[in-house]
Parts: C-alpha cells; structure tokens; sequence
C-alpha cells in the first residue's frame, strides 16, 4: 500500500497521489479565498480606482453660528456669491384685500329742498328725475337677488336702520371691534376720525317717515365675478347729540332738545363673497344743505411777568403749599 505525501509549497497546501496506471485520478484544487482587506486599505482590482476617487467631493462645511448682520454689506455679497445663493430683491409688493369699494359709484343727487314743504312744479320735476332713474335701480336690485335670493326692498329698509342705529351706537361707545362688523373699511376711519378725547351722547329719538331705497347700483372690480353692490337709503327721522371735550365742556348740540335729521345713507355689500353683509359704507351730503360752522375752543392765556415779580408769584406759590 502506497504512503499519501503531503508537501508546501508557496504557503498553498495539496495533496500529492502517487499516479497509478490502474486507477484515473483527477487532481483535487482548494478553492482560494480573495481578501479585499489589504494593507492600506487598497483595492484588489486598482482598474476603477480613479473613478471610486471621484464619487467623493470635499465640501467646506458652513458656520451655522455665524451672525450674517454683523458682517458689511460686501462681506456678505462674497459669501453669497461663494457660495452660490442669489441676493435678496427688496420685494415692494404687500398682499392685500379688497373688501369694500374707495367710494360711492354713481352717486344719488339729492333734489333740493327735500324734506320741506315745495312747490307743485318741484314735486313735478322731482318726480319725472325718480321715475328716470328707476329703471337703472332696479335692474341693479335684479342682480343683488341674483346673489341674494332673499332680497327684499322692504326688509331691507327697515335693515338698514337697525344697522344704521347700531353703527351709532358703537361709535358713542368707542367699540372698534363692533363697529367693523357694521361699517366698512373705507367708513371705519371717517366715522373714528377726531373722536378722540372726547365723549358723545347719541340717541335715536323717532322715525318722521319710514326709511326708503330710492338708489341702487352694482359694478364689477378687476374681474367680472367680483360684484359689489350699493343702496342709497333716506332717513329722516329725529335724533339727539351732544358732544364734549375732554374737560367736559359742550362742544356741539344737546342731549335734551331733538333735531329733525334728513340723511342720504349708503350701503355696501360684496355680493361676490358667500358670507358678505351689508355694511354701511358712506353719507351723501348735498350742496345746497347748509354747512355746519366748527365750535371755536378755547385756550388759557397766560399773561407776560416781568423777571423781577416771577420770584414774588414763585415766593406765594410756595407759602400757599406750605399752608395746605
């Protein structure tokens, strides 16, 4: 029986069979194991090596801490520019609303001598203009049914004062937050205007007639869709005001005797909006209605005193608190 030798070479191990003509032996081969962990740290295959080199980039890692507004205007541009960023544009657009319109389209001209006694020919004449611009008025209340199905002329009237009486009521009392929910944007700051410091007692005393639309109109803003819509209401009725300074003085009017009022008031709605209102918006004020002249307040004066006799009023001051 033949002795299996075993022998090194080249740090591989076989196995070595004597080779017999009776017997076919095919040679045994160890499959070798490839170690890519070699010594330092280099590729068993070096043929993709500037390649796997360039899927690596080395990136300057920013301050995160550094304060941009301590640095000058050209310090900043540079690091911008280094680093790719375009500089900021001073944007001068500002988002805005549109709620209410800037005034009153297509104003109602008021006859002259409304509300008094007149002549057969005035009644003639101011009812030839009426019937005139009836028409314009109620196709424009045929539109606001378009968008408000629940429209109606006589409701509305009777609306439009308790909105009116409210709105009032408000301002007397100085409640900003309630009088935006009754007056529009444009009214708010005409109707708050020069109030301040001073104290007003109001009050609706009675209709003399019933409140009546006699204008009415719609327009479009930027689009076609965006309608808004405004109502010319007249009021006469009789009210009570007084208004004070702020040390108590009576600048203008009574709380007790009533005056009869005739207003032309203005109401707004935007009728594109789903949850729009109706809001009071402006007064017409006709030309021919007397203007009202502005109370002339009054100012201490305090007389010039010579240098020598400011030391004697100073002098009696001082005894005077002594005293007290």
């Amino acid at each position: 029986m033949s002795k299996l030798a075993l022998s090194f070479s080249n740090g591989i191990k076989f196995l070595q069979i004597p080779n017999y003509s009776f017997l076919s032996v095919t040679p045994i081969v160890l499959p070798t194991l490839q170690c890519r962990h070699r010594i330092n740290n280099r590729h068993w295959d070096p043929k993709w090596k500037k390649l796997r080199g360039q899927k690596f980039i080395k990136m300057e890692i920013p301050n995160l801490h550094e304060d941009l507004n301590e640095l000058s205007p050209e310090e900043r541009r540079s690091k911008m520019k280094k680093r790719g960023i375009a500089p900021p544009r001073p944007y001068m657009e500002r988002p805005f609303y549109i709620s209410s319109t800037g005034g009153i389209f297509e104003p109602y001209v008021p006859p002259e001598g409304d509300g008094k006694v007149s002549s057969v020919k005035g009644v003639i004449k101011e009812k030839a203009e009426f019937v005139e611009k009836k028409g314009k008025s109620w196709t424009a209340i045929r539109k606001i049914r378009s968008y408000d199905e629940d429209f109606e002329s006589k409701e509305f009237a009777e609306q439009a004062q308790d909105i009116y009486i409210k709105a009032h009521e408000a301002l007397v009392e100085k409640n900003k937050h309630k009088l935006r929910e009754l007056v529009t944007e444009r009214a708010y700051p005409e109707m708050m205007h020069n109030i301040k410091n001073k104290t007003l007692r109001w009050k609706f005393v009675k209709s003399l007639e019933p409140p009546k639309i006699i204008h009415a109109r719609c327009t479009e803003m930027i689009t076609k869709e965006n309608v808004f819509g405004q109502i010319t209401v007249r009021f006469h009725t009789q009210q009570t005001l007084a208004v004070y300074d702020r040390f108590g003085r009576l600048m203008h009017g009574s709380e007790i005797i009533a005056k009869d009022v005739l207003e032309y008031v203005v109401f707004e709605k935007h009728l594109a909006n789903l949850y729009g209102v109706w809001k009071l918006h402006d007064k017409i004020i006709p030309d021919w209605m007397e203007k009202r002249e502005p109370r002339a307040l009054t100012y201490v004066v305090e007389e010039e005193i010579a240098p020598e006799k400011k030391e004697e009023v100073q002098e009696k001051k001082v005894e005077v608190a002594v005293t007290q």
